[in-house]
């Protein structure tokens, strides 16, 4: 069903060309406030928006900021845009696409190909060998902190200005490129070993010798290849034959569009029809096919047959075709390769990953900048005061190299053992099991989510269904009470078998008998369910398949196969229509056999029913119901029966006065409804009508229409038999969790790929939109007037829940883009269905594009691996279409309902930890280079270290690097209560943990400590110089563990082991530190007390703060915790 929908490829934003009137830009500002959509100019009639172009022009569009690039903007980033814009030119100009054409591929001759084709290998690998050191580097040096570690460590190579040893520059430096490279080699090799598995995939290829081996990458275009059950499908093929006996077979495309359901695919029938697999070589044949698209719903091309006299022409469709990706269900078919590689549909919508980079990341970069600019400014103070004597440049280059350590080095290893370090805690905790974590350069972006964009099949639901509800108008029928139906059932089979007549009648006679002697004769109840189950135990498009192991090799058997339960498995296109099937055999009537032309029922006594069906109109998106007439064979009766939605079936059926009410009980129930009916038929009606629908069929214009105008007449005063409702099943815990996620403050949103009804209903029932809240559902619209119509429809609707189809989607953001986001950021949730797997990409980049907000994507399948990889964190759910999702993720979970913990405890942790360790390292680093600027100033300005050599070393490692590392098990809420109160996750969102305001706080921290440290040791030593460097380095190290404890929120026995073991290190080493210090002064009373007495002073003031804070200003989650 869902192959007929059509799906249009998503434009490029290139498209989007805004062009306005400059004549009447003085009527509609860009930047005015009457852009409203309302105020907007509207045309009063739809031809004036078809004809009149010009007139577009009036409709101001999105808001275009123009801005003024001067120097300004020059130096605060228009640099990087400009080189970002150059190499991306290069890029382009390198790898320019070449154009995709339409062809004509020979069958099994890829030597006839007019053209080279691309390789079909898969290639997911970011870097070659020539670019994994290039590419790397860059990706770590375009930030600025590393860049300006890389300046500073190669300015030591010039004697003038060096100043202390190499290695304390170039160690650290070292060592974070090293662990880098090696993460991303080891991703590297992860994926090359993942696209070597995919390539060396065996397939038998058809030669004129016979069958031959190849690998899925040797393969080209033209080729004839062989596709086993259950094997996947390695290229783009046309459908040429299979060894199911009815010339069709199933696939499983859910690594493709995310549906679990099966497809079924049609044989061409030309090479079908041929006596042997061999035959396909004797003839001469050839398909044409239409250039590589986005669009996996639709296709177009031709198969002839030259060889004969008539040439045979077929025109194939998308039920021809077998794509990449998808999965052989049923039988072995053979196909000829038309696509490969990089042109198949499912790599045309697989969107290639980014290099994601964490909010935290880019908000410490800025810091950093706004360091680096103090740095200069005080290396200029100093030369400045100096008086700009003798070689001043020089000199102000080595202040900027001693004040070098205001932006500390060791701030990224230490974030980067940070990050590692949540990775491992979320893959430990038990409460998530299963948690794999593939990124691990984003856990903090898990605190900062305001959108989550959720796939619905198999994400929110587990994609089976459950029958749950029977409405006979009068009866309704439960779970509880399907027993019930089931002894009614076998009751009416009995009394007609009883009934010396013809065995077979199936018990439609008598009832219908009973209408024919006038409609106002009340059924009794045992008919009227009679009826409604074997109406729905014929009206459907439900396939049985039957597994034989004949030679250790699983065929499909029909008529040599023994028809028993536990050997037979329906397959359809649609779960729903399964389980009406699975349901009906569980009443006792059980569909045994179907082909294209018959079906055959059981009835409770072993009995087999024989029909013929006569015709089939299948289910579109636009008709909302499907039909089918059948003749019983044992008594030649001709019925038409008809399923659909409420909507489409009301106007259908006889007037009644339950249906709607009922509808809407069981939409509120979460259920999935249909409306099932029926009408019989005369010979003479059923005759004309094929006349004429035959007639239709043949009609070049307009075939579409006036098929469904013939189907119409007979769809007139319907017999109305039942209303059926069927649950699909949710994830454990869904709506629990989206509560909890709704609290949070996160705007929930669903782009889904199937039907709008199914949509919704899952929406309701998973409690996405709440039961108080209106749904608008966007009608479909198709051009620039009803867009603009229906966006201000919705502008009047306040507080409901936006339920939008792709098609609508992509008219609305190719002509009012901002205006659409904007109203849509105001839905507390929204559901966007028929979305194809490169739309759900875009609307991701729209709401980052603007709102400026952190996004998070979660899916299962396939179609949902661009979404993942567009967002700002992904995650994928391992579920049952595959793990093609969880392995494009950046963290990967087995249930749904785990993304609670992880977001709100793990997210949490993160973010809040890495904020505090960021700006701990920092103020580590400002507070000394404060009492190298102390010291300088008092020794007239002269560029000399305070701290030379292995001080500086041990003071960013040994001394302090486990108390200030060991935040990272910091918690300031426990998880329960995390979890208890999700309100706490909206203060993450504002991002207050690291603000330029908590940056300035620990600046004017590391000032006082750093003075009063400098200050205190100058004014307190006696008699020589390297008493000053004793003090005041002694009393470093302990204020810096003292202001560790004093960050700690929650203790942890491994933060009190690290404070006491850098304590006792720094007291060992000072034993072999007789380079610096004076070892007979340490070990005197006036040392101790001068030590004491400074660090008293630099740490007790801002701990009475702490306390006073804690107690007249405690933040939100302190309140929680006492």
């Amino acid at each position: 069903m869902a192959d007929s929908i059509p799906l249009n490829p998503v434009r490029k934003n290139s498209r989007r060309t805004p062009y306005f009137n400059s004549a009447r830009l003085s009527r509609y500002s860009l930047e005015d406030e009457p852009s409203n959509l309302d105020e907007m100019p509207l045309m009063m009639s739809e031809e004036g928006f078809e004809n009149d172009e010009s007139d577009y022009q009036t409709l101001p569009r999105a808001r275009v900021n123009h801005r003024q690039r001067g120097l300004g903007w020059f130096l605060l980033g228009g640099w990087k845009v400009l080189c970002g814009s150059c190499c991306d030119c290069l890029a382009h100009i390198c790898r320019r696409k070449k154009e995709l054409k339409a062809r004509t591929v020979w069958l099994g001759c890829p030597e006839k190909c007019e053209e080279k084709y691309p390789k079909n290998s898969i290639k997911n690998q970011k870097y070659n060998i020539f670019t994994f050191v290039p590419g790397v580097l860059y990706q770590q040096f375009k930030f600025f902190l590393n860049l300006y570690f890389l300046v500073v460590a190669c300015s030591q190579f010039v004697p003038s200005l060096k100043i202390g040893y190499l290695y304390t520059y170039w160690a650290p430096l070292g060592f974070v490129l090293a662990v880098t490279m090696v993460r991303e080699a080891v991703d590297e090799v992860r994926r090359y070993q993942r696209d070597k598995e995919m390539n060396s995939q065996l397939y038998s290829k058809l030669t004129v010798r016979g069958k031959v081996q190849v690998k899925s990458s040797d393969i080209q275009v033209g080729d004839l290849i062989i596709v086993d059950k259950n094997q996947r499908i390695p290229a783009d093929m046309i459908f040429l034959r299979t060894s199911e006996k009815n010339g069709a077979c199933f696939i499983r495309t859910d690594q493709l569009d995310g549906e679990t359901d099966w497809k079924l695919k049609v044989a061409v029938g030309c090479t079908q029809r041929l006596p042997a697999v061999g035959d396909l070589f004797s003839i001469t044949a050839y398909v044409y096919a239409q250039k590589p698209q986005l669009d996996i719903h639709s296709f177009e091309g031709n198969f002839t047959r030259e060889d004969t006299d008539p040439q045979i022409h077929e025109s194939l469709s998308i039920e021809n075709t077998l794509w990449a990706s998808t999965v052989v269900a049923s039988g072995t078919v053979i196909g000829v390769v038309i696509y490969t590689g990089k042109e198949t549909r499912s790599v045309l919508n697989t969107s290639y990953a980014k290099n994601k980079v964490g909010l935290l990341d880019l908000e410490l970069n800025r810091l950093t900048k706004a360091l680096f600019l103090a740095q200069v400014v005080l290396s200029i103070v100093m030369v400045a005061v100096q008086g700009f004597v003798g070689p001043w440049f020089r000199n102000l280059f080595r202040f900027v190299v001693l004040f070098s350590y205001i932006i500390p080095i060791s701030l990224r290893v230490n974030l980067d053992m940070g990050k590692s370090a949540y990775g491992w805690m979320i893959m430990k905790d038990e409460n998530i099991p299963g948690t794999v974590v593939r990124t691990s350069t984003i856990p903090e972006e898990l605190g900062r989510l305001v959108y989550l964009l959720t796939d619905k099949t198999g994400t929110l639901t587990q994609n089976e269904m459950v029958f749950k509800r029977l409405h006979l108008g009068t009866v309704s029928y439960g779970t509880d009470t399907m027993d019930e139906i089931q002894s009614h059932i076998i009751q009416s089979y009995a009394q007609v078998t009883s009934q010396p007549s013809n065995g077979s009648t199936g018990g439609a006679t008598p009832s219908r008998k009973t209408q024919t002697s006038g409609p106002k004769v009340r059924k009794s109840v045992n008919s009227r369910i009679h009826e409604a189950v074997k109406a729905i135990a014929l009206c459907h498009n439900v396939t049985p398949v039957y597994e034989s192991h004949v030679n250790g090799e699983t065929e499909s058997a029909e008529a040599d196969q023994d028809y028993s339960d536990d050997n037979r498995t329906y397959q359809a296109s649609s779960p729903d229509e399964v389980e009406l099937v699975r349901w009906t055999q569980s009443v006792g009537l059980t569909l045994v056999n179907r082909d294209l032309n018959s079906l055959q029922l059981k009835t409770p006594s072993g009995q087999i029913l024989s029909f013929h069906i006569l015709q089939i109109f299948p289910f579109t998106s636009e008709s909302k119901r499907m039909g089918i007439i059948v003749r019983e064979e044992s008594t030649g009766d001709i019925t038409f029966y008809m399923k659909g939605a409420d909507v489409a079936m009301a106007s259908i059926v006889q007037y009644n006065d339950w249906l709607e009410e009922e509808c809407g009980n069981m939409a509120r129930e979460g259920l999935r409804t249909l409306v099932v009916a029926k009408k019989c038929l005369s010979e003479e009606q059923y005759q004309d009508f094929e006349n004429r629908y035959n007639q239709a069929k043949l009609s070049i214009h307009d075939r579409g229409l006036k098929v469904a105008a013939v189907v119409e007449s007979l769809e007139r005063e319907m017999e109305l038999l039942c209303l059926t409702g069927v649950e699909d099943q949710l994830q454990a815990d869904v709506r629990p969790t989206l509560e909890l996620l709704r609290n949070a403050g996160i705007k929930i949103w669903m782009l889904t790929g199937d039907k709008l009804e199914t949509a919704t209903c899952i929406a309701k029932s998973s409690h996405l939109v709440s039961r108080s809240q209106d749904i608008h559902v966007f009608r479909p619209v198709s051009n620039r007037g009803e867009a603009h119509l229906e966006l201000n429809a919705f502008r009047r609707k306040h507080d409901c829940a936006l339920v939008i189809s792709g098609d609508s989607l992509e008219v609305c953001l190719r002509y009012y883009e901002h205006e659409f986001v904007e109203l849509a950021c105001q839905c507390p949730a929204v559901v966007c269905c028929r979305c194809s797997p490169t739309q759900k990409a875009q609307i991701v980049t729209l709401l980052q594009q603007h709102t400026a907000n952190r996004t998070c994507a979660i899916g299962d399948g396939g179609n949902d691996v661009s979404m993942i990889q567009a967002a700002d964190c992904g995650i994928g759910i391992e579920g049952k279409e595959g793990k093609q999702a969880s392995l494009a993720a950046d963290f990967s979970i087995t249930q749904f309902k785990h993304i609670g913990r992880l977001l709100m405890v793990h997210g949490r942790n993160s973010y809040k930890r890495s904020a505090a360790l960021g700006q701990f390292v920092m103020h580590r680093g400002m507070i000394i280079s404060t009492m190298q600027a102390v010291f300088s100033s008092v020794f007239y300005f002269a560029s000399v270290p305070l701290y030379q050599g292995f001080l500086m070393v041990g003071y960013a490692t040994i001394y302090t690097m486990f108390p200030v590392f060991s935040l990272v098990l910091d918690q300031d809420v426990k998880p329960e209560m995390a979890l208890l109160y999700p309100e706490l996750y909206k203060d993450l969102t504002k991002g207050r943990s690291l603000s330029f305001k908590t940056f300035l706080i620990w600046v004017l921290i590391s000032v006082y400590q750093g003075g009063i440290l400098m200050y205190g040791a100058l004014v307190l030593f006696e008699s020589e110089f390297v008493h000053v460097v004793a003090i005041s380095f002694t009393a470093l190290i302990l204020t810096e563990l003292l202001m560790v404890a004093l960050t700690i929120r929650t203790w942890h026995w491994l933060m009190v082991v690290a404070e006491f073991f850098s304590l006792g290190c720094y007291l060992a080493s000072l034993a072999f530190l007789n380079e610096y210090f004076d070892l007979s002064f340490i070990t005197t009373w006036p040392f101790l007390w001068k030590v004491s007495a400074i660090t008293l002073v630099s740490c007790l003031p801002l701990y009475i703060i702490k306390y006073l804070k804690r107690k007249f200003s405690p933040p939100s989650y302190s309140k929680l915790s006492s």
